[in-house]
């Protein structure tokens, strides 16, 4: 239904037949805001969205209205959706409500079909919701507005928060309104917030003029003091007195005791039908408010049709709404507690009956149900289960709300508890899980029950980093367990937690020992977890192929796990598999932020540090999206260490302080140990060389450094940190883990080549590190290439040998290309014979500048010309092989370099730029 219709905040009323302006009376200058938007938007500068804060009554959803014409009349196609207080259990319904209706509508119902199809995965639903509303911009403009957001199911919440921004560069304006509860709202930039005021003196009386006619009587503007400016409960006052003149009696202070005057004059059984409609809900269905008044449809006429006259009820052809939603507040709020809590139980039970799914029933349920109600727990459990895949707060909350109901002592608390624990724990509520289920155990559970609450704390443990407590529980439930299934799962969740101790041949027994009773009790999370366990320990290990195995065995049984197995052979070298493993999850909805931290350690080590860059970046932003940072400190680390690369020191420092604050926040081995390292080479590069070793040390105290894979690409340069800090033991030590590394992974170019650098850095050898490069040059990492040149170049420099020109040369143009232009810089600093030859420029590399075309990256620049030639997102990022989500990364950063707002300012640029490169012969 479109909730384009008569009645809104301010108006008109019976009696007030000049309304429909005077609805606006005191708000000129909100609306003339509201136009410039509209125009500003129509006019090609891009998206905007503007947020109408205030009171209930106060005038906003007339404004919205008021702005919907005007977009209309500007040719936007226009999506008006309303969400309600009862509907926020339905996924995507406030969207919905706006979306699928209008003339014409925004998204056709097939559109909408193949979005609810894949519901349970929130980046990749609103990713797609995005990008048809993106290609449906392309020719006409669009206004998306959303009254009562307040009420807004959670994952039209979600779509709200990131939609706007992804759609910035796109003709689309976003109006929402909502009660006064910033909190709500993504602000980005270009947000205009309004927030409406208490009416002026002077609009009250004008107000008064167009219902009353004629001056208004000092009596009457002394009587609209009581309306403290909202022009709802004006108009209800004006209203009164139109009908019975200023003498009658004084208009109550409360709107509740005003509609209790109007209601008195009503019949019994149409206040019992508008009792039973305040109850279903601002907007309900003559059909459920019928069954819950036990009548027939049919013989509700007469109540519908005196509702409807006393101005208390619309019926849009649908559905009966109350006027205004004060109006059902204060309908509501007359009926005794008792009463209402009685209703919501009767409305959901009936609901139920009528074969309604639970989120309709369920929002009564969380307003009525009491401890011991076996239906409302078995409901709200049901709810929960349908949601927790897009919507895993609101699972959690009916998750626990069930908990609640269930008497202490009886039997079902387990089961339900259990359910609760697995809620809050897909919530990344961790702690309230675990406490949860420590409550659960305080109440002696049989062996069993026992072990299987242990089992599911299992993954709330791991996700709170504590594995010496998961290891201590598994143990414990291990030894109490019966149940073959369990002991599976909870022997794998072991092996998870051994992964990260010391004694990787013991975690291994325990993965094997998992795999084969998950296999025996035909158990898939138990396999699932067996296989990502021995994954697992054969990266830390550095057991490279063993690590492909699993991960690929785990990829086929489970394709949510096509991160990880990208990121083993990633480690084996065999880059060419990962570019087919990722063109085959192309934008499929498997971890998107998975996937693309998986496409940017490829282009880390392609050595492609922009497109790298861009990658983490867009990673980092789908992380928040989710509010789960899982991967935030290796994403910072990464980048700071690009920035290192680029010679962008106040880049990395920013990162590094949000690695410290991160760390700090949520301390764990492996987050400690990539945090040190990366202070390391700050400090080393501020000249601390030995605090910067002893940074690298600290490292080695908690595990050998190649036990962290994010480190292994970097050995070398701890081993140079080591040697310059004076701690030759240190860069031994280093440098025999490199050897052991190498000899785990004969078949990995990048491993043994590592290893003769190393020991050739450690030993001052020429003929290791000649040996590294010789390695190094087949294989498919450049950068380590570049660092193995570059040193040889300087040793063979050192000795007077010729033959350090065109090493050095080869790690300059290898940096240079790369875009390390810090490292080129370096090499290029060395002795100018070695590094110049006939027709080289000799200075060093002129820094790409902040802003402008020129600031551009070889890939913003293909994105550039393909939205300037008319592309969309999706088609660009189908054209480039990369994800729509990294294009929208690049756009962001095209945006903020060229200073645009627009595809349409960005397409004049590119139009310009390509004549300028045609002019000069580019």
């Amino acid at each position: 239904m479109s909730p384009d219709l008569p009645g809104g905040e301010g108006t008109a009323v019976p009696g007030g037949a000049g309304l429909s302006r005077p609805g606006l009376r005191g708000r000129e200058a909100e609306l003339e805001r509201l136009r410039a938007l509209v125009e500003a938007v129509q006019g090609g500068e891009g998206g905007a969205i503007a947020l109408l804060l205030g009171e209930p009554g106060i005038g906003k959803t007339v404004l919205l209205q008021e702005t919907v014409s005007i977009a209309r009349a500007h040719g936007f196609v226009v999506s008006h959706g309303r969400a309600e207080e009862l509907h926020a259990l339905a996924p995507l319904a406030s969207l919905a409500s706006g979306l699928l209706h209008g003339d014409p509508p925004l998204l056709s119902s097939t559109d909408f079909a193949d979005l609810a199809g894949h519901h349970d995965q929130r980046i990749w639903l609103v990713e797609r919701l995005a990008q048809l509303i993106e290609e449906r911009s392309a020719d006409t403009p669009v206004l998306i507005a959303v009254d009562d957001v307040q009420w807004a199911d959670p994952l039209s919440r979600f779509a709200l928060s990131v939609m706007p921004a992804r759609l910035l560069s796109s003709p689309v304006l976003w109006l929402l309104t909502g009660r006064n509860d910033p909190e709500l709202y993504g602000q980005g930039p270009r947000t205009t917030t309004l927030p409406l005021r208490p009416l002026s003196d002077t609009a009250l009386a004008e107000l008064a003029r167009d219902v009353l006619g004629g001056d208004v009587p000092t009596q009457v503007a002394e009587l609209l003091d009581g309306a403290g400016g909202n022009p709802f409960l004006a108009a209800e006052m004006l209203t009164g007195i139109a009908a019975s003149g200023a003498d009658a009696p004084e208009p109550p202070e409360r709107l509740v005791l005003g509609v209790r005057d109007r209601l008195a004059d009503l019949r019994p059984d149409t206040l019992h039908f508008l009792r039973i409609g305040s109850v279903l809900g601002r907007a309900f269905s003559l059909a459920d408010a019928a069954a819950l008044c036990g009548r027939p449809a049919s013989g509700l006429s007469a109540e519908v049709d005196e509702a409807i006259a006393a101005a208390l009820l619309h019926d849009d052809g649908e559905r009966l709404l109350f006027r205004h939603d004060l109006l059902r507040q204060a309908v509501y709020a007359d009926l005794a507690p008792s009463v209402r809590r009685a209703l919501h139980r009767e409305a959901a039970s009936r609901l139920v009956a009528a074969g309604r799914s639970s989120t309709d029933a369920v929002p009564h349920l969380l307003k009525s149900a009491q401890p011991g109600d076996q239906e409302a727990i078995g409901l709200l459990g049901t709810a929960a289960t349908d949601v927790i895949a897009v919507m895993p707060d609101l699972a959690a909350d009916l998750a626990v709300r069930a908990l609640e109901l269930v008497p202490p002592h009886a039997p079902m608390v387990f089961d339900v508890g259990e359910r609760a624990i697995v809620a809050l724990t897909r919530a990344g509520r961790y702690t309230q899980a675990r406490d949860t289920g420590d409550r659960l155990l305080a109440r002696q559970p049989p062996l069993d029950v026992f072990a299987r609450l242990q089992s599911v704390l299992g993954d709330t443990l791991w996700h709170l980093d504590d594995v010496h407590e998961l290891t201590r529980r598994s143990t414990a439930a291990l030894a109490a367990v019966t149940d073959p299934t369990i002991r599976a799962r909870l022997t794998a969740r072991q092996a998870l937690a051994r992964s990260r101790g010391r004694d990787l041949g013991a975690a291994r027994e325990t993965g094997e020992r998992a795999l084969a009773e998950a296999e025996r009790s035909g158990d898939r999370e138990a396999r699932v977890l067996a296989l990502w366990g021995l994954g697992e320990i054969a990266l830390n290990a550095g057991d490279c192929a063993a690590a492909v195995e699993h991960h690929t065995a785990l990829n086929v049984f489970d394709t949510a796990f096509l991160p990880e197995e990208a990121v083993a052979r990633i480690h084996m070298d065999d880059f060419d598999t990962v570019r087919r493993l990722l063109r085959t999850a192309g934008d499929a909805p498997l971890r998107p932020a998975m996937l693309i931290w998986a496409q940017g350690t490829l282009n880390m080590g392609l050595g492609r540090l922009d497109d790298a860059d861009a990658d983490l970046v867009t990673a980092e932003r789908l992380e928040a999206d989710l509010h789960v940072p899982g991967n935030l400190v290796n994403i910072r680390v990464n980048r700071g260490l690009l920035a290192m690369l680029r010679g962008d020191r106040e880049a990395a420092r920013e990162h590094l302080d949000v690695v410290r604050a991160t760390v700090a926040e949520r301390p764990n081995t492996g987050n400690h140990a990539t945090h040190q390292y990366f202070e390391a080479v700050v400090a080393d590069a501020d000249g601390d060389h030995a605090a910067a070793a002893e940074l690298v040390r600290s490292v080695q105290r908690d595990h050998p450094f190649l036990r962290w894979r994010l480190l292994r690409p970097h050995v070398v340069q701890a081993v140079r940190i080591a040697l310059r800090g004076g701690d030759r033991n240190l860069a031994e030590d280093l440098a025999a883990q490199v050897a052991e590394h190498a000899t785990r992974n004969p078949s990995v170019p990048t491993a043994q080549g590592t290893a003769a650098h190393a020991a050739g850095l450690v030993n001052a050898d020429h003929g290791l590190l000649e040996r590294s490069v010789r390695v190094l040059l087949a294989g498919p990492r450049p950068l380590p290439l570049a660092a193995a040149s570059a040193d040889l170049g300087r040793a063979l420099l050192a000795a007077g040998d010729p033959a350090a020109t065109p090493a050095l040369t080869r790690a300059h143009d290898i940096y240079a290309q790369a875009g390390a232009d810090a490292e080129a810089d370096r090499v290029r600093a060395d002795p100018e014979r070695a590094t110049s030859r006939s027709g080289r420029r000799t200075g060093g590399l002129r820094p790409r500048p902040g802003q402008g075309w020129d600031a551009l990256t070889a890939s913003e620049r293909k994105v550039a010309r393909l939205i300037a030639a008319g592309h969309t997102n999706r088609s660009a990022a189908e054209a480039l092989v990369v994800s729509p989500h990294t294009v929208n990364t690049h756009l962001a950063s095209i945006f903020r370099k060229l200073s645009v707002r627009s595809r349409v300012h960005l397409a004049r640029i590119a139009l310009a730029e390509g004549d300028a490169g045609t002019a000069n012969g580019g």
